[in-house]
């Protein structure tokens, strides 16, 4: 559990402090300020609308999904000797005390809840987005006041997509975690594989090479 923990906040926090066209999220970001300037200057700012409105879709989603998680794991609590005995007809399972699984159910509970409330405060922040796109005036009388508001929601949605970024590796580090119930070197070594994953994702991968990085004027 200790190298679990070790793992994914150590790996959260370098991946989220990190800057640079080799990464991810500041690719991501270069684009949301593109795109919230070009906003400036549509007269009709529906399809700015829709695009947030799809994004906290795909959001509340994801914290739907946490919920039916955590209340599914909730049910096993109590039904510990069932599932128990589930387990221990598998090959390869190591056999724990009821102590310890209960500890490896609270583990799961703990990560999605924590997945949880990172959804549903990306949700609020799209709220955010949608009243600042809503404030900016007509393409004609645009000023360097509505500028700064379309700073102010590039830089609140990219603080979005980092809590988004952070309920899916939460996601991911919970399904690692389920193998904690077969074996404790399983667990281990899955979880260095979802930070092999991720890391490839978020600096190596195809798509941060074919998004290249935006030309932002006056940048």
């Amino acid at each position: 559990m200790a190298w679990f923990l070790l793992a994914w906040l150590g790996y959260g926090g370098l991946a989220d402090r990190a800057r640079g066209p080799r990464n991810l999220a500041s690719v991501m970001h270069d684009y949301r300020r593109l795109w919230l300037r070009r906003m400036l200057e549509r007269e009709n700012r529906m399809v700015d609308m829709q695009i947030i409105g799809n994004l906290m879709s795909s959001v509340s989603f994801f914290a739907s999904t946490a919920m039916f998680i955590i209340a599914g794991l909730m049910a096993v609590l109590g039904a510990r000797s069932q599932a128990m005995a589930v387990l221990a007809e598998l090959p390869f399972t190591v056999r724990t005390s009821p102590l310890l699984w209960d500890l490896k159910v609270l583990l799961l509970i703990v990560v999605f809840v924590y997945a949880f409330f990172k959804f549903t405060w990306a949700v609020r922040h799209y709220n955010y987005c949608l009243i600042l796109v809503g404030s900016v005036r007509n393409p004609e009388a645009v000023d360097e006041a509505d500028s700064a508001i379309a700073e102010r929601a590039a830089v609140i949605a990219t603080a979005t997509g980092r809590h988004f970024n952070r309920g899916m590796r939460a996601y991911y580090f919970g399904l690692a975690a389920l193998s904690w119930f077969l074996q404790p070197w399983l667990f281990i070594a899955l979880t260095v594989w979802v930070i092999l994953v991720l890391y490839r994702r978020e600096f190596r991968s195809r798509l941060l090479s074919t998004l290249g990085q935006p030309h932002i004027e006056g940048a």
